[in-house]
């Protein structure tokens, strides 16, 4: 039997080196990881990233963003089989993450030896695989800390290695807690602080982009996430724009998918947006697929968001559950999508409660708990 992970880290009080994990698939585990690393440094710490990916033997990492994002884009129902065989949580047996996850834990150690990191956090769920096993067998010997960015917590995600979970939800934490009997609580997403103040650049977009193009309609933001994956994105556009509403697609970095839709009358197709601050700010609404960063941005921004069409495994059990704690509309199809964006683009009651309740999950500082747990060790 493997020794009991070493503690040692969690009583250095002042600042600290802090690793952390992340992965590049797409862009929303590295924004995570990014505003992370910048509240760190703002504070006095030393932060540092790695793509847990860069991490595997040469042309292992590679291959699985190139799969992936191949699924997801071009043939979402492999993705959906990928997802119930092995990620899902449920009763019965099934392969683990973990055999793959070791294969990085050399260079892991060896990168947390050579910068004397204090702690790790894992905010992408093969890296917190990797920290759990290496924490289990004695292999990492400071603090192991996940910050789980999902709504929907998957099977791979789960290690009762790792020392504490940071949760978006409570309902999450408590997954956690009955999965594998680790420490676990809910602090919020992290999202950058320009989303949450008045955006100088809004004005910008409302005038040049939206109002000239389509005065008096109410813009709503459509996400493809950073790989432009959607489900019957010019049909919902060509939708949006016969009701009313000016479409404003944002497509990342798929070239072709922006191309495609930029001849649909009334349609705003933008690639990639340094800006999401100022174009959140300046949108009435957003109909998103994923639960992931973008919609927890608009939550931040006061943006009412729908979930509409969802990619196929953790996303659409994101999006599911996102709708289902009240932070989100669901529209199962095009009454319910022109409905919920009916009543979410005016000014009212419905809109008012659900920026009222998106907001309100914003509870802590991810990185002040982060720093706290390592002050106070008992905890």
């Amino acid at each position: 039997m493997a020794e009991a992970p070493d503690r040692a880290g969690w009583s250095q009080a002042g600042s600290r080196r802090i690793l952390i994990v992340s992965a590049s698939m797409g862009s929303g585990h590295d924004t995570v990881a990014g505003e992370l690393a910048r509240r760190a440094r703002e504070r006095g710490h030393e932060a540092r990233t790695v793509d847990v990916l860069s991490l595997l033997p040469h042309g292992v990492g590679s291959g699985l963003r190139r799969g992936y994002g191949a699924s997801v884009r071009r043939f979402p129902w492999v993705y959906a089989l990928v997802y119930r065989a092995l990620l899902r949580r449920g009763p019965g047996r099934r392969p683990s993450g973990v055999p793959l996850a070791r294969l990085a834990g050399d260079r892991l150690t060896d990168l947390v030896d050579r910068t004397r990191t204090d702690v790790v956090v894992s905010v992408f769920h093969l890296g917190a695989l990797l920290t759990g096993d290496l924490r289990s067998r004695g292999l990492l010997r400071v603090p192991s800390v996940v910050l789980l960015v999902d709504f929907a917590v998957h099977r791979q995600w789960l290690h009762p290695g790792n020392d504490r979970y940071l949760c978006l939800t409570d309902e999450c934490a408590g997954v956690v807690r009955q999965e594998i009997a680790t420490a676990a609580e809910a602090t919020g997403p992290v999202v950058a602080p320009e989303f949450f103040a008045p955006a100088p650049t809004a004005a910008a977009w409302w005038t040049r982009r939206f109002e000239h193009l389509a005065p008096g309609r109410p813009p709503v933001l459509l996400s493809a996430g950073a790989w432009g994956a959607a489900s019957r994105l010019p049909s919902t556009v060509r939708l949006l724009a016969s009701h009313g509403f000016l479409p404003v697609a944002l497509c990342g970095r798929n070239e072709r998918l922006r191309r495609g839709l930029r001849g649909i009358p009334g349609t705003v197709a933008l690639g990639w947006v340094d800006d999401m601050p100022g174009l959140m700010h300046a949108a009435d609404a957003l109909v998103d697929n994923a639960a992931g960063q973008t919609a927890v941005q608009a939550l931040a921004v006061g943006l009412p968001v729908v979930g509409y069409r969802p990619l196929p495994g953790h996303g659409a059990e994101g999006v599911r559950r996102m709708a289902a704690l009240g932070l989100s509309d669901l529209a199962a199809d095009t009454p319910g999508l022109l409905g919920a964006l009916g009543r979410l683009t005016a000014e009212g009651p419905d809109r008012s409660r659900r920026v009222a309740h998106g907001r309100a999950l914003f509870r802590a500082d991810a990185l002040a708990r982060l720093v706290e747990l390592l002050d106070t060790p008992d905890t």
